[in-house]
């Protein structure tokens, strides 16, 4: 029933029936409407042509631009409603005026201690103008002082942040796209109650979309009858377009202030193999920070918290001041991405460290859905002699996003990028290294959804501890996965040169 209902309210789905809504229209025309057909078409084409105008006057991707219009004009009378449901974001004014005091909050909070981005100058000037970047579009300072930890599958994170919950003794903040109940969450829960009677402030904010097919209805209502303080982000009411759209795709985790998570990794069964919806393993990863980077992540919470709730507060409680810092080199930027400011801050970072690569890029990523910038970027870096790898999932999730993915590899081959599928099963990991230096992980996919339209966030480290381990993990993985080659794509020919870029001409809407 899971499964039917995921499909059944797939976005892919919902646009097929819009279609065959419009079909049903024109029979409507004859059957019932009569005279009224010429009115209620009038209002609908007139909808999407000042949809079609808005697009083109938004300063947006083309190919994100193309995507929108082309439906809208081969389907005119439902194409302008296909774009309020699932294209236009309308960010109500009691919304609009939260994030702004919010924004004000986090601008006053995060705040960059000059002698660390001078050290880094110093070190490393390309490095440092990326830290730049994040700390003047992302608001999101960089840090010494910080130990991490990298986790290479969802079961030795899971069983170290038990380890780390139980040593709680002030406060929690929990944020996850998807929660669902089962072993991984109720051994999570046990914890969280027994702190909650400790006196320890427990706040949890799941995105209500991610989880609607796997938690019981107002779930978070239930929670706060155990004391937790509990946030279903993106509820179902009347802002149609921002929460089909606009999800919070992060995955955070902060404990006292002194200790964050984030990485691929839900709060679900799959995440720590305990079952097995696609493929024999649920490949994935993360990160653990212990140290003075981790006030971005509080600072990130308590920012979606009381954006949600319509509240503002004293962040500077929250602060951990650490008597003996963690000993631990390199440097450390927790960053975040939000739809609503008009800067692609995932996709930029990306951009950013495959430019700097002079040796090697490795990547991570369940989906391969991107623009046309990101595409020339990865095949530029191959063409002046960067080792370009890249490693998706060898069983799909979502079909049809498989076979978009898919539709890239030819191409990506013929420039020099080496393409793998892991073979076991599904790969859910955002990940990206480079030049062992420089790497990434987070919950950012490369795709339009994350580059887009989700809110999302990510480690930045240059020279941290935790990069040798990522390096160890992608070469394991490179040899547990299927090496694509030319062949393989002419034998996949229908799917990959066929449905693929057919496929492609939607791929921001799906």
């Amino acid at each position: 029933m899971r499964k039917i209902l995921h499909y059944a309210f797939n976005r892919v789905v919902i646009t097929a029936l819009l279609v065959l809504l419009q079909v049903g229209f024109f029979l409507l025309e004859i059957l019932r409407w009569g005279n009224y057909y010429v009115e209620i078409a009038f209002v609908l084409r007139l909808l999407s042509f000042g949809a079609v105008v808005y697009i083109i006057w938004k300063p947006n991707n083309p190919e994100v631009k193309l995507a929108w219009i082309v439906p809208i004009l081969v389907f005119p009378l439902l194409g302008g409603v296909l774009y309020l449901a699932f294209g236009h974001v309308l960010i109500p004014k009691k919304l609009r005026d939260s994030m702004n005091r919010t924004d004000e909050l986090v601008k006053k909070s995060l705040i960059q201690q000059e002698h660390v981005i001078g050290q880094l100058e110093q070190m490393n000037p390309a490095v440092a103008n990326q830290s730049r970047y994040l700390c003047d579009y992302a608001d999101t300072p960089i840090w010494t002082n910080t130990a991490t930890m990298y986790f290479a599958d969802g079961e030795s994170y899971w069983k170290q942040l038990l380890c780390d919950l139980e040593q709680a003794s002030h406060f929690i903040f929990l944020e996850y796209f998807i929660l669902g109940e089962g072993k991984m969450w109720n051994a999570v829960l046990e914890i969280l109650e027994r702190k909650v009677q400790e006196g320890v402030e427990v706040r949890l904010i799941y995105d209500d979309v991610g989880s609607v097919f796997i938690l019981p209805k107002n779930y978070h209502v239930m929670l706060e009858k155990k004391g937790i303080k509990c946030e279903a982000f993106n509820r179902l009411i009347p802002f149609m377009s921002l929460i089909l759209n606009n999800r919070d795709h992060r995955k955070i985790v902060v404990i006292d202030g002194k200790i964050g998570y984030t990485g691929g990794i839900n709060m679900a069964d799959e995440y720590i193999n305990y079952t097995h919806p696609y493929g024999d393993h649920w490949k994935d990863a993360g990160i653990r920070i212990e140290g003075e980077a981790v006030w971005n992540f509080t600072v990130m919470f308590l920012q979606m918290w009381n954006m949600s709730r319509y509240t503002e507060e004293d962040y500077s409680r929250f602060y951990y001041h650490f008597e003996q810092k963690p000993a631990a080199k390199g440097y450390v930027q927790p960053y975040r991405d939000t739809p609503f400011d008009n800067e692609v801050v995932g996709e930029n970072v990306y951009l950013n460290i495959i430019g700097y690569a002079k040796r090697y890029v490795y990547i991570f990523t369940p989906y391969l859905v991107m623009d046309y910038e990101m595409q020339t970027a990865l095949k530029l870096a191959a063409k002046r002699g960067v080792d370009v790898r890249i490693v998706l999932p060898g069983v799909p999730d979502k079909r049809t996003i498989y076979w978009l993915s898919q539709s890239n590899y030819q191409t990506f081959i013929q420039a020099g990028i080496k393409i793998y599928q892991y073979t076991p099963g599904f790969l859910h990991s955002k990940c990206v290294l480079c030049d062992d230096e420089l790497a990434t992980v987070g919950t950012i996919n490369f795709d339009y959804r994350s580059f887009y339209h989700h809110f999302e966030c990510g480690v930045f480290m240059y020279q941290a501890d935790a990069i040798a381990d990522i390096k160890k993990d992608m070469e394991a993985t490179f040899e547990a996965s299927e090496l694509v080659t030319l062949e393989w794509c002419k034998k996949k020919f229908v799917k990959t040169n066929v449905i693929g870029p057919v496929l492609k001409l939607f791929s921001p809407l799906l």
